[in-house]
This record gives structure tokens, sequence and C-alpha cells, in this order.
């Protein structure tokens, strides 16, 4: 069964295919070597005739990783069996039926979920065996057990509402809770200890980003290298809008403050009698910001306004950016981690009304002499709409 969706799936792919061929002319006719801003189209297209969507990373698993060992989800197969003119992967399979195959109605199943022991009565029974031993041996075999007053009770949580869980003698019970209470006492002062013996020497020192000129939180991806003596540094990843947090008994700190849009910024600090909550302002690279500006300017509009703001992003683009850069895509996906573009391929992608072009995120960016020479940037994929 699994090997005849496999290979239904492959017809699927086929004609998936055929149907984008009929109004696109990619940089391949085969699909399995569609990358960049072929795949941009195919999930705009996607969008408008099937009202759905597929992730960057989900189109490298399916359909550029051969051969396929399994099928997508459901979903998925539904959506691209519209695209591909059919009501769904079912009506799809039924116009492909293979010699012999027998397509069920429903390939529905209801899973069986074991009943759960109530939490009330589970917490009762842990409760009454350790005030009354014996029960663990008649719940253990769950045959009638006897209260003490010889009532036969088969029931477990009527034997514990109706025995009477109160006759411990008042000396015993006094003389449990008092070594209890030491025991508790005892165990509270070595956490203390604990605590303060490993306070005493730790400090955590949080510091925030802020744009200079804006002074609002930096909203890109910030790289930190801390410098240790005698040590190899060590590198964090800082999200869009979120603050370093460092513990550290060192005496001093020394890191460097790498953003892809700001200058570069060294922080040498003498931990001694210094703040424990810090904000740090970074300076913008204002021809950093402006090519990361106009590579996510919004062209969308009537096609007069649209035809003039995409000259106006070429033009910048084609000013700002060497013509030997470097330029780096970024993949989620396993199978094809990053692409290489030249400076046109990137100037057409970003100048391609897309609604991907709204999730692009610039990872790194370098300038030599007044020009752009290298870009790393990602498209971030929405995979909650597979």
């Amino acid at each position: 069964m699994a090997d005849l969706e496999i290979l239904h799936f492959e017809q699927l792919k086929t004609e998936v295919q055929a149907q984008y061929l009929k109004s696109h002319t990619p940089s391949h006719d085969d699909i399995s070597k569609w990358k960049g801003i072929d795949i941009i189209y195919f999930q705009e297209d996607l969008r408008k005739f099937a009202k759905g969507n597929i992730s960057e990373k989900s189109f490298y698993t399916y359909f550029k990783n051969k051969p396929v060992t399994k099928v997508p989800r459901i979903d998925m197969l539904n959506l691209l069996s519209i695209y591909a003119g059919y009501a769904s992967w079912y009506d799809f399979k039924k116009n492909h039926l293979f010699a012999d195959e027998i397509l069920k109605e429903t390939e529905e199943q209801t899973e069986f979920n074991p009943e759960e022991a109530d939490e009330t009565e589970r917490i009762s029974i842990d409760t009454a065996i350790a005030e009354k031993p014996y029960i663990k041996e008649a719940i253990k075999s769950d045959i009638q057990i006897s209260t003490p007053d010889n009532q036969n009770v088969s029931d477990k949580s009527i034997f514990l509402e109706t025995y009477d869980t109160s006759e411990q003698k008042p000396l015993k019970k006094s003389l449990k809770n008092f070594i209890l209470g030491i025991t508790t006492g005892v165990a509270a002062i070595i956490a203390v200890i604990f605590l303060w013996q490993s306070k005493i020497f730790d400090t955590t020192y949080s510091y925030c980003f802020y744009d200079a000129d804006r002074n609002a939180p930096i909203q890109n991806m910030l790289e930190i290298k801390v410098f240790k003596e005698n040590e190899s540094p060590l590198y964090y990843r800082i999200k869009p809008g979120e603050c370093f947090h460092y513990t550290t008994k060192d005496e001093s700190l020394r890191m460097l403050i790498s953003s892809p849009l700001h200058e570069n910024v060294e922080v040498n600090r003498s931990l001694e009698n210094a703040p424990q909550e810090e904000n740090i302002e970074l300076k913008p690279d204002d021809y950093k910001m402006a090519v990361d500006y106009f590579s996510k300017k919004s062209i969308l509009g009537n096609p007069e306004e649209s035809s003039l703001l995409i000259k106006q992003k070429r033009r910048e683009l084609e000013n700002r950016i060497s013509d030997q850069a470097v330029i780096y895509q970024v993949f989620d996906s396993d199978i094809y981690g990053i692409e290489t573009l030249d400076k046109q391929k990137y100037i057409s992608l970003v100048t391609t009304p897309t609604t991907s072009l709204k999730n692009l995120s610039v990872i790194e960016m370098k300038t030599d002499k007044g020009k752009i020479v290298s870009i790393k940037f990602k498209i971030t994929e929405d995979d909650e709409n597979p």
C-alpha cells in the first residue's frame, strides 16, 4: 500500500509540473531542478489557484529528493491535487488506479485512547497506601479487602471513602510529623547554603541593544563573540529584540557585537562595580540599511506605480552593490543549504513583486570602498501553512 502511495505521488508531481509549465517558463522543465526564484514563482501560483502554500523546506524534501521514500501529509497532497485539477488526493488516485487497486471510501482511522485513571482517585490511593501499607497488597491483587471492622469491600474507591484513616495513635503521628519537619528544615538549609555558595561567585549580566538613531530595539539577528583569557572565544546568536544574558565569575568582560546592518562594536567592561543591566547603542550603517530597505521595499500597487518603484529599486541596488559582489541565499532544507547568486539575479529576485519578500532577512552584509561586496540572506517560510 505504501509503495502504491509513493507511485501515485510521483504521478501527481508530474501533473503538477505539467500544470505549471502551461503558463510559466522556469530555468528547467524538470521540477526537481528548480531552485531560488523558480520555487518562489511556483509558490505564488499555488497560492493563486489552490489557495494554499507549501514551504520551501517541504519543496526540497518532496520534489528535489530522489527517490522519495514517503508521501507528504494529506493536506499537502490535497493542495497539490487541487492545483493539478482534481477535487482531492482521493479523487486524483481514483483517476489513476493501478491494476487490481481498490481504494477505500474513507482513509480515516480512529485511534484508540486507553482510559486514564482518575487523578483524584490515584492521589487518594497513594495517600492511603502510605498510611496503611496492607492496602497496597489488596489493591495490587484487586481482590476483596477487609477493614478492621470486617467490612468486605471490592471497590477500591469505596474502600478508601469508608475506611477511617485517622486511626493512627496521636503519639505516632506526632513523632512522624516532627521527623518530617526536621528533615524538611535540614534540606531547606542545605539548599540555601548551596545557592548562596553558587551565587557568591557567579553573577548574571544582561545587555540590551538599541539603534542609536531610532532609540528602538535592534530588529535583526546579532552575533556576539566573548573573549576569555587563554581560551577560545565563545559565540552567541541573539534573536531580534532580545537581550544577551551572560553569567560569569570573571572580573572583566570583553565582547565583539556584530550586526548585519550596524557597525561592529567592541565592548570592554570591568565587572567589579558594573551594573547587572545595561543598554548598548549600535550605530547603523547607512549603506547597509539602504540596501536592506530597497531589497524588501514593497512594489505592489497599480501597474503604473509598480513599474516606477521597480525602476527605482533596480537603480538604487545597481548603484550600491558591487558588480563582483558574492551573494548567498540560505535555506532551511537539509538537502539544499546555500545557493550562490550574482548581482543581477539578486536584483531580479528582490524586484519581483511576490509576497515572499516580506519574509526576507539579511544575515550578513559586508562593504568595501563604499560598495556592498557580500550579502547573505534568508527568506523565512511559514511552516504552519505548508
